[in-house]
């Protein structure tokens, strides 16, 4: 029954291993070529460590220079609409100019509009966001230990 099927199987396959010998070489060897591939990759790009920077008084915040900018952010949640309310009025007198956008095509045809001026802001979750400048994405940055 099964172990007579299951010893002709295997047998098969003996068989054509032995037959193709340099297939089966590569079988084993291509794997092990990649991983020492990417273990001389990584030895080469060794991750960096950064130093604890001490505190320091940056004094106060010129906000002449952020008076003219134009905050765009989506998806309008209550609590992106908590975060922009907080950076648009507790940090200056007079406001930041906020607009809220469905989504993330209407934040692109904006900010094209727009004058370089405008800011985009995209919540990925309530931990991470992208900012979108006039010309250009830039990241959240967030220390990893390993990449």
């Amino acid at each position: 029954g099964v172990w007579r099927q299951t010893r002709a199987l295997l047998f098969k396959n003996c068989l054509i291993k032995c037959r193709t010998k340099k297939s089966s070489v590569q079988e084993v060897l291509f794997p092990l070529f990649f991983l020492f591939w990417l273990i001389l990759m990584s030895m080469m790009h060794p991750h960096r460590k950064y130093e604890e920077m001490p505190n320091t008084d940056l004094g106060p915040l010129d906000t002449s220079v952020l008076m003219n900018f134009i905050i765009g952010y989506t998806p309008p949640t209550p609590m992106a609409r908590e975060i922009m309310k907080k950076v648009a009025f507790d940090n200056f007198e007079d406001g930041l100019i906020t607009e809220e956008y469905l989504s993330e095509e209407e934040l692109e045809e904006a900010s094209f509009f727009k004058p370089s001026t405008f800011v985009g802001v995209v919540f990925k979750d309530s931990m991470s966001y992208q900012l979108r400048f006039h010309d250009s994405i830039a990241m959240s940055s967030i220390y990893t230990e390993s990449r």
